[in-house]
Formats: structure tokens, C-alpha cells, sequence
């Protein structure tokens, strides 16, 4: 009787501990450790590197003098995020007839829209999954750490976003460039009307130090997610399969002594 008396005690005993381990419950030390302190410096580059490229607007300028009157005018064509540029067309000042010419009917060349929304769609979604890491790691971190699947899940991810930092940062940088080309001095020789009636010259663009900002916290955060690795797989048991198993193996009958 005392045997199935002390059955019957234990079984109540471990449901609360699973049920207790479920729920949340806030624990700050992950933040002092390099897997919660990375990931909080990841969700805040994340936040610079979609912001940087997403919220840039700019234009670029010409000088246009007619052949029967000396005066300059300027013509604009303002552009930014998706960075369709190909769609921009030069707006003359309003009610100021420039030259004759039809300004709208002339766009600048180039839709660099692919690259710059996959650098910022990825960087929003990082965001969002650092923000639901965090939620595990302060608020769930038995529940972490004694899951293979989410250990592992989480080292995959972490890898995948490493690669996916390199491709779109990559990427983004190169349509940078391109943009920076399709819309400085060289617009001058593109423009049909510059290369026949009127005189152009190129007058001046926005800076891009924003967008060049947004290029340094993509190979940033590419750094970050690869550094991270190695501590999610330290959570894994691919690092430590001894103390996974032992974790699991606690609560059961000890081996017979004498063996």
C-alpha cells in the first residue's frame, strides 16, 4: 500500500512541472547572455536596415536653357522606395512652359523595385521573428531549452538568415549603384530633348547617404545572424547530446547499484 501511495503522489507532482514549464513566465537572464543580447542588437538593426532604404525620397535636377532665351529652368523628377525609376518622369515648374517640350512624357531609366523590396520585405520579417525569439527565450526558457525541435528549428533559421542577409544586402548594393548611376550626370545624355533642341546640365541629386546606411546594417545584421550561430547551436543537442539526454532521462528509475 505505501508503494502505490507514493505512485500516486509523484504523478500529480510532474503534471504541474510540464504545466509550469508551458507558461509564461518573464525571465530577464537570457539578456545577459550572448544568445539574448545578439538577438535584441539583431532586432535593432533590422529595424535601421528596412527603415534606411524603405523611407528614402529623393530627386535629381537639370538645368535647361531654351535656344531663344538665356534663362535656365529646372526641371525635377523625384524618386524613391520601391525605386521604379523607369515610372519617375521630369515635372517642370508648375504653369512654366519649358521649352516647348513635354517634360512628363520623359522618365529615367532603370526599376530597381525586385532588389529593394526583397532587402526590405526580409528585414521586416527578421524583425518580426526576432521580436517572437525574445518571446521565447525571457519568456519561455525551460521550454527552450529542453525542446530539441525548437533548439534546432531556431539554428536553422539562424543559418537561412544568414544566407538570405548576404543575398539581399548583395543585391540591394548592387541596385544601389545602378541607381546612383541612372539618376547623377548621365541622365543628361539619355534625355531626347538635351541631345536636340535645348541645352541641359546637370544640376544635382539628393544625397544617398541614408541608402548607403542601409547597405552597412545588411552586411551587419549578415554578421550578426553568422556570429549568432554558434550560440543557437550550442542550445542544440547536435552540441551537447549528453546533457539533452540526461535532461530527459531525469525522473526515471536509477540503474541497479552493483552493476
Amino acid at each position: 500500500m505505501s508503494l502505490l501511495q507514493k505512485d500516486t503522489r509523484v504523478a500529480p507532482r510532474t503534471g504541474r512541472d510540464q504545466q509550469r514549464m508551458s507558461s509564461f513566465q518573464l525571465n530577464l537572464s537570457p539578456l545577459k547572455e550572448p544568445l539574448g543580447f545578439i538577438k535584441v542588437l539583431e532586432w535593432i538593426a533590422s529595424i535601421f536596415a528596412f527603415a534606411t532604404c524603405g523611407g528614402f525620397k529623393g530627386k535629381t535636377e537639370i538645368q535647361v536653357s531654351c535656344p531663344k532665351t538665356p534663362e535656365n529652368r529646372t526641371i525635377t523628377a523625384a524618386f524613391g522606395y520601391p525605386f521604379r525609376l523607369n515610372q519617375v518622369a521630369f515635372q517642370a515648374p508648375p504653369g512654366v512652359n519649358v521649352c516647348d517640350v513635354e517634360w512628363r512624357d520623359h522618365v529615367l531609366i532603370g526599376d530597381y523595385s525586385s532588389s529593394a523590396q526583397f532587402y526590405v520585405t526580409f528585414a521586416v520579417f527578421v524583425f518580426l521573428y526576432c521580436m517572437a525569439a525574445l518571446l521565447l527565450y525571457l519568456g519561455y526558457t525551460s521550454l527552450y531549452r529542453d525542446s530539441r525541435k525548437l533548439t534546432m528549428t531556431d539554428f536553422v533559421i539562424t543559418l537561412v538568415a544568414t544566407f538570405l542577409w548576404l543575398v539581399s544586402t548583395s543585391a540591394w548594393a548592387k541596385a544601389l549603384t545602378d541607381i546612383k548611376i541612372a539618376t547623377g550626370p548621365n541622365i543628361v545624355r539619355e534625355l531626347g530633348p538635351c541631345n536636340q533642341r535645348v541645352t541641359c546640365h546637370f544640376g544635382s541629386v539628393t544625397s544617398m547617404g541614408s541608402l548607403n546606411v542601409s547597405v552597412i546594417f545588411g552586411f551587419l545584421n549578415m554578421i550578426l545572424w553568422g556570429g549568432n550561430a554558434w550560440f543557437v547551436y550550442k542550445e542544440t543537442s547536435l552540441h551537447s547530446p549528453s546533457n539533452t539526454s540526461a535532461s530527459h532521462g531525469q525522473g526515471g528509475v536509477p540503474p541497479p547499484s552493483g552493476i
